[in-house]
């Protein structure tokens, strides 16, 4: 089917705007993929913000002669041409693409044609260690590992250690006596003691309070007693 005049104008306009604004720009020679492939492989490359678009070799060429200056050769551009587009990362949209292209390793169905990354032109096997580098995102995460990973280790460190200090009853992991025992607080010590002192100053009264009486009453019976003959003795001698 045609494309008319008109239509490609709009087709150019946008290729240029996507290459312009691209981090970084691939393309692919494409045999006989089915539009539900292709499909699919749009839904993967939307996930990392890029495009794959299917654009004529006229075009491409216009496109990158306007927008970079650059010279495209048409050896190059073998077969049919699509054009890869990433926008967030240089490299997720490479690396979406090259797993895609592991589906078909027996069969190929899609390749790398060239790219041109870092202002200038890789050929196909460049392009496919491009795209074989992990995205920033993979990077990053990688990267936060290493560093946790120490902190990680010592933290299971002391968790051990905390775990055999208890078990065995040391005072520290170096040490083969058993952990002192915890030292009672003064204050509790006072109390105690106070209440040692107490309880026996309060028997000691109740003691003395009780003799006291017994001695009291004894006195009595004892003066009562010895009363008696003296009144009786002096009565007899008056009469």
């Amino acid at each position: 089917m045609a494309v008319s005049k008109t239509k490609k104008i709009d087709i150019l306009e946008n290729l240029k705007n996507s290459i312009k604004n691209a981090k970084s720009i691939a393309f692919t020679t494409n045999n006989w993929l089915s539009v539900e492939e292709i499909t699919n492989l749009r839904i993967e490359l939307r996930k990392v913000n890029s495009t794959f678009s299917l654009v004529k070799k006229t075009l491409i060429k216009i496109a990158f002669k306007e927008v970079y200056n650059v010279e495209i050769d048409d050896s190059i551009l073998p077969g049919q041409i699509a054009v890869v587009c990433s926008n967030d990362d240089a490299v997720s949209a490479l690396g979406k693409v090259n797993e895609f292209m592991k589906w078909f390793a027996k069969n190929p169905k899609i390749v790398w044609a060239w790219s041109y990354f870092e202002w200038s032109i890789k050929d196909a096997k460049e392009t496919a260690v491009i795209a074989s580098i992990p995205s920033r995102e993979v990077l990053l995460g990688r990267l936060v590992w290493s560093m946790m990973s120490p902190v990680s280790a010592l933290a299971r460190f002391f968790d051990a250690a905390t775990k055999k200090l208890t078990d065995e009853g040391k005072a520290n992991l170096w040490s083969s006596a058993p952990a002192k025992k915890a030292v009672p607080k003064v204050e509790e010590v006072k109390e105690e003691v106070k209440a040692e002192v107490e309880t026996p100053v309060e028997a000691k009264v109740e003691e003395a309070t009780v003799e006291t009486k017994e001695e009291a009453k004894t006195e009595e019976v004892v003066a009562e007693a010895t009363d008696t003959p003296e009144e009786t003795k002096t009565e007899e001698v008056v009469a």
